[in-house]
């Protein structure tokens, strides 16, 4: 399948989900745990008032947030669908466009935003990171930051649900090298998965900030009926998550990772 039919049946999913991607399928307790996450990232990272980009906006959840702490928060997306929940939910807050993320290059400006962030994996609908990491050093000031939440490839919760159900096929999804068509609905959404390593490859001359893995003892957010059937061993491994994620080796795990890159100052 080509490029455009790809995209084409990925945006088709996400049009078809978005009315009720606010509940369960695209805000359950563990994907609300893992935004948590990328808030107090870019909040520690790039106080208000402040600049940003939303990359892959989705129903606008993330730009409320932001919007309601002072910062001035703009958003894309692959979707109309879905930007058409963000403008009911935003109102005239924010400018908002219909664009796919690997399309990046086309948004016209240079250093106007402070921070540019994506949540919650829009990254792996693309399947070549680099022009969107030359878009967004474009986009960005001097000291500016990415936040990005990355599906990652190692995620020991998904090895051992589906390596102890016998599903090989399951477990190895996360490890092949070319798209990976993954369903959504009615439809699929293709799929890109990326280490950490790859990603600062793509964003090079970038500085590492910080990178913590994002439910690396906590299971993944579509086993959030297990985490709901057993609460204190979700808040036991909650805790482990807080203590362990930003240790080396571990912080690359998880069912994604949390990164901030800083774009460099000019000398």
């Amino acid at each position: 399948m080509g490029s455009e039919a790809r995209h084409g049946e990925t945006k088709r999913a996400f049009d078809a989900v978005a009315p009720d991607y606010d509940g369960p399928r695209g805000n359950n307790a563990l994907i609300q745990s893992m935004r948590a996450e990328l808030h107090r990232a870019l909040e520690s990272a790039c106080p208000p008032p402040a600049r940003i980009l939303d990359l892959g906006c989705g129903t606008g959840i993330d730009l409320a947030h932001f919007a309601a702490r002072g910062y001035r928060a703009d958003g894309i997306d692959q979707s109309s669908g879905m930007i058409a929940k963000s403008r009911a939910r935003m109102g005239d807050g924010a400018s908002l466009r219909e664009l796919p993320l690997q399309d990046l290059e086309r948004l016209e400006g240079r250093a106007i935003y402070d921070a540019i962030y994506s949540d919650l994996g829009p990254m792996n609908c693309v399947p070549d990171l680099r022009p969107v990491a030359r878009a967004v050093e474009r986009l960005l000031v001097p000291g500016g930051v990415f936040v990005g939440s990355i599906i990652g490839r190692y995620c020991p919760w998904e090895l051992g649900w589906y390596g102890l159900r016998g599903r090989a096929r399951r477990v190895a999804v996360r490890f092949a090298r070319g798209g990976v068509r993954v369903p959504l609905g009615d439809g699929a959404v293709w799929t890109w998965y990326y280490t950490p390593a790859e990603v600062a490859r793509a964003f090079a001359g970038f500085r590492l900030r910080s990178l913590r893995a994002l439910h690396l003892f906590l299971p993944p957010p579509y086993l959030d009926a297990w985490a709901a059937a057993h609460p204190r061993a979700t808040e036991a491994l909650a805790r482990l998550d807080a203590r362990f994620a930003g240790a080396p080796v571990l912080r690359s795990m998880g069912d994604s990772f949390l990164i901030v890159l800083e774009r460099p100052s000019t000398p």
